[in-house]
């Protein structure tokens, strides 16, 4: 499917929620997925299985007909894997999904979940952009690099990884520039988003502003 074909009516209430990596979205997310009991899909998870799966058979992430093959062989049962949280699984995911076959053939597995009564919440990179431009309410979660890399840090060695925060910070940077660069679907915020710098804020600063503005929208 090419990424610029309409996308079909929502029938459920869709919330779009989109950011680079480490702002906070998928906490945000899955909080209001369960305030107002909807479904919640992490998008960034589905990159990750295709990448995982990529990976695992020896392939290229910047090898298009590949990537797509392990796009198109990704199930439901993939997302819940231990690893797809690995670093290189993320490296991975973030270059494959440049490509414009793998984000083709991933569009209408997110466009199907999002459709599903009552509703659903959806986080990734194009939500509000692509995926679903119509979606009843929009944001864009973000915050300084250096944030979202103390973030990412913590989340390693909570997991108990060692890491150095300068690198930390250099693959949040790249990660970004890949992001916002792509020629399929870059990462922007909708123009009718709301825009949520939680650099200064708490989980619960965001999730109350959040929440007004989605039961507004709603």
């Amino acid at each position: 499917m090419s990424m610029t074909s309409s996308p079909p009516p929502v029938a459920a209430r869709v919330i779009a929620i989109d950011g680079p990596a480490a702002a906070g979205k998928g906490t945000l997310a899955r909080r209001l997925a369960h305030e107002l009991g909807f479904r919640h899909l992490d998008t960034g998870m589905i990159y990750r299985a295709a990448a995982r799966l990529l990976l695992a058979a020896g392939g290229d992430p910047d090898d298009g007909a590949a990537a797509e093959r392990a796009a198109r062989a990704m199930r439901i049962e993939d997302l819940g894997r231990a690893d797809l949280r690995q670093e290189t699984v993320g490296q991975a995911a973030s270059r494959i999904a440049a490509l414009e076959p793998v984000r083709a053939a991933l569009l209408d597995f997110q466009r199907a979940f999002g459709r599903m009564q009552p509703g659903a919440v959806l986080d990734g990179r194009d939500i509000g952009t692509v995926v679903f431009p119509d979606a009843q309410a929009k944001l864009f979660v973000t915050a300084s690099p250096e944030a979202r890399a103390r973030r990412r840090q913590e989340e390693l060695r909570a997991r108990g990884l060692a890491s150095i925060f300068a690198d930390v910070l250099e693959e949040m940077r790249q990660r970004d520039r890949r992001d916002r660069e792509r020629a399929v679907a870059p990462l922007r915020p909708a123009s009718d988003a709301l825009l949520l710098d939680t650099t200064d804020m708490s989980a619960d600063e965001v999730f109350a502003a959040a929440l007004a503005y989605v039961n507004a929208r709603l």
